[in-house]
């Protein structure tokens, strides 16, 4: 996994969390259905089993917007690595700003001396 490009890496660890969030998501629904199976009244049951559905519905939106959401982030680290790796380097450029020098500036606090001192004559 140290060679793998990282687009891959985030499809992967998205993955682990959808099938993570999906086993979870059906414990909690088997759990609700239990709990309706086990109740005393028709209302009750009900109750449980629309919250199992519920749990569901709002698991399974919430995977797609995970999966959709680390699809995008991974296209486009994919897209910017190789626009990153299509630019050519240019050589010139650089060698041409390493050999200017750098003008150095005085400080301010050194113009302001001379400027009173100036005055003052």
């Amino acid at each position: 996994m140290a060679d793998a490009d990282l687009d891959v890496v985030i499809r992967q660890l998205a993955r682990q969390l959808h099938t993570g969030l999906m086993t979870r998501a059906k414990e909690r629904r088997d759990r609700f259905n239990g709990l309706a199976a086990k109740a005393k009244g028709k209302d009750t049951s009900t109750r449980f089993k629309m919250m199992a559905k519920a749990t569901m519905e709002q698991a399974t939106a919430a995977a797609r917007r995970l999966q959709m959401s680390a699809d995008n982030v991974a296209d486009s680290y994919a897209r910017s690595m190789r626009l990153v790796a299509s630019t050519p380097v240019p050589e010139k450029a650089e060698k041409a700003a390493a050999k200017e020098k750098p003008v150095k500036e005085k400080p301010a606090k050194a113009k302001k001396a001379k400027a009173k001192a100036k005055k003052a004559k």
